[in-house]
């Protein structure tokens, strides 16, 4: 049901003088009122007659013919009166003669008479005070005061009363200030209702707040005491208020001082809850890389500012800005003195030189900046939203190594608890040692894949199994959680002609070995990897030549074998020699030639010496296959 407000609420009262009756006519004013009853008005004055009036009075007053003076005349006749008012001042001051005795006389015969009865009346008045300073019994009279019979009599003296029109002026004074006075009392107490109804709402609306954040799990603090409260002994020294904490339990003290919120009890409209420290911004990772066509490119991480309708949402929302203003603190004390790359350091920005073409940057923003105006990939985004994301755990590592350290017991972390003088984990250097690796890893494929491309262009069937990082995803938590360095690793398989199989293991951030059928070897630089793997290759290529003129030369009992040495496969039978050398391998095509020495018979015993070269951006068929072809035309037939 609705609550309805009571009828005292709905009355209604005008403070002003009504002017007009219930029928809609003028009310006019009361004059009198005759001891018959009857009411009289004021009557209503007639403004024309009212002017005829006054214009009346002008030429009673001035003359008919006041119009027709000039303002000489009118002077004259002015001057006319102040002469005759001077001559009139003359004649009565020429008037003052001295008094004579018969005046003198008859004036005393009129003063004497009201003298005598003021006399008279003083000395009753005073006979009067007398008696009444002794009337006491004990005291007597003074031998010469004597009071007449009869003069202390009592009479009743009554004020009479006014007229009817000053009564009804009196009762409708009397009306109106009551009815102001009641108005006033009443606003009074409606103002009064009016903010104790309000106090209650806004308690109950504080209460139910409270208890909405303490059901989703916030932690609650004592407030404070006010400014001059009592501290001193037997004083009342306990909070009445509390406060809201959501900073991190291993945070340093300026930002868990920062991570403090209130609920208000007087609402502005501008939300729930009020943030003394909160400063609206956030932190924003992006990267700045060039590609092989010299564009650059930026790529942000994706923040989705959602809005703080409820007060969980808005504590979420203000505890994610004070944790990456602390990863920011911890960034820029870790960029200062990093080992491994350049960085810059200013107040509101970290910009390290993660590889030789990509630029990491960390860097806090206000919340109100939009995501849209960053142009590249989405796995540039995609490697932004990961490094942000990951930040956020290796934070979680420190404060995980702080805690076991301030513990100082075992078993309180996954490791043991480390000693008084060690440092914690950093979170910079994990990051760009990833980056380093995927670069590493990038570099490291681009040359394997040109090798590759070569000898599919040569028609000899290979093929890549590249896997960058080897560990699944619970032992990439597990290595975010310990405190040692975090090492990842990968490999990569090259399988050619379903024969030979080179293997290669990656170790982050730049280690690289070659697992080989006759050696493991540790590559340093870009250079010896091309080089090993042309020679591999090419040691593969020319074992498959040699396998080939093996099988078609079985009959004239050919040997063939590999010069490792020259680099190139050697066929010898019956006085013929057959030699193919790969020349060029790695830059996108593969250049062979093969060489036929063969002695003549005759007396004079020649060599000869035919040459033929397969290049396989223009050859039209598999390596192999010309190789078998020139085997095959080489050989004797029979």
């Amino acid at each position: 049901m609705e609550d309805t407000e009571p009828e005292w609420r709905n009355l209604r009262l005008s403070l002003e003088r009504p002017y007009t009756d219930d029928s809609g006519k003028p009310v006019s004013n009361l004059l009198d009122i005759t001891p018959d009853g009857q009411q009289i008005f004021e009557e209503r004055e007639d403004l024309t007659a009212k002017v005829e009036k006054n214009l009346r009075r002008i030429f009673l007053e001035r003359g008919h013919d006041f119009f027709d003076k000039d303002p000489a005349s009118r002077s004259a006749i002015e001057q006319q009166a102040e002469q005759q008012e001077e001559e009139a001042a003359k004649d009565e001051s020429d008037s003052l003669q001295p008094m004579t005795p018969e005046e003198l006389r008859d004036m005393r015969f009129a003063i004497f008479p009201q003298l005598n009865v003021a006399f008279g009346e003083m000395s009753q008045a005073r006979d009067l005070l007398t008696l009444l300073l002794y009337n006491a019994p004990t005291q007597e009279l003074p031998p010469n005061v004597t009071i007449p019979p009869g003069s202390l009599t009592a009479s009743n003296v009554s004020k009479p009363p006014p007229i009817q029109s000053v009564q009804t002026f009196n009762t409708q004074l009397v009306i109106g200030g009551k009815d102001l006075a009641l108005r006033k009392a009443a606003s009074l107490f409606k103002a009064a209702a009016d903010r104790m109804e309000k106090g209650r709402a806004s308690s109950e609306a504080y209460w139910v707040d409270a208890l909405k954040i303490r059901k989703d799990n916030w932690g609650l603090i004592p407030a404070p005491l006010p400014p001059g409260s009592a501290t001193g002994k037997g004083a009342d020294r306990s909070s009445k208020d509390f406060l809201i904490s959501f900073g991190l339990e291993e945070s340093p003290p300026v930002f868990r001082r920062r991570a403090i919120a209130c609920i208000p009890y007087i609402r502005s409209g501008g939300g729930i809850l009020e943030f003394p420290g909160r400063q609206h911004n956030r932190l924003q990772v992006s990267i700045l890389s060039t590609d092989e066509h010299g564009q650059k490119h930026t790529a942000r991480n994706y923040w989705n500012h959602g809005e703080e309708r409820s007060g969980d949402a808005s504590l979420r929302a203000a505890q994610a800005e004070v944790v990456q203003q602390e990863i920011f603190a911890m960034l820029i004390r870790e960029a200062s003195n990093f080992p491994t790359a350049s960085a810059r350091v200013s107040e509101r920005l970290v910009a390290v030189e993660a590889t030789e073409n990509m630029d990491l940057r960390f860097e806090l923003v206000d919340n109100d900046l939009s995501n849209d105006d960053a142009s590249s990939s989405s796995v540039h985004q995609a490697t932004c939203d990961s490094i942000f994301a990951a930040l956020h755990l290796l934070l979680l590592r420190a404060h995980s190594f702080l805690k076991s350290k301030r513990l100082g017991r075992v078993g309180i972390a996954h490791t043991l608890a480390p000693g008084p003088d060690s440092i914690p984990p950093p979170i910079l250097q994990p990051v760009i040692d990833m980056l380093q690796y995927q670069a590493f890893c990038d570099r490291v494929y681009q040359e394997i894949d040109k090798v590759v491309q070569a000898l599919h262009r040569a028609g000899v069937p290979t093929k890549v199994h590249l896997r960058e990082i080897g560990e699944s995803g619970a032992q990439l938590v597990s290595l975010l959680q310990n405190d040692d360095q975090i090492k990842v690793g990968g490999e990569c398989l090259l399988r050619i002609e379903q024969r030979h199989t080179m293997r290669f293991t990656f170790n982050s951030p730049s280690t690289l070995i070659a697992h080989l059928p006759q050696a493991t070897l540790p590559i340093a630089t870009i250079f010896q990897l091309s080089q090993l793997l042309v020679d591999e290759v090419t040691g593969c290529l020319l074992q498959r030549i040699c396998d080939i003129g093996t099988e078609l030369s079985e009959h004239v009992q050919g040997s063939w074998f590999v010069d490792h040495l020259a680099g190139r496969s050697v066929g010898r039978w019956e006085g013929q020699v057959l030699n193919f050398e790969i020349s060029s391998l790695g830059v996108g095509a593969v250049h062979c030639t093969a060489a036929f020495l063969s002695r003549s018979t005759g007396p004079s015993k020649n060599i000869s010496e035919v040459t033929e070269s397969y290049n396989s951006e223009k050859a039209q068929r598999p390596l192999l296959d010309w190789a078998r072809d020139i085997i095959h035309a080489a050989l004797p037939h029979t």
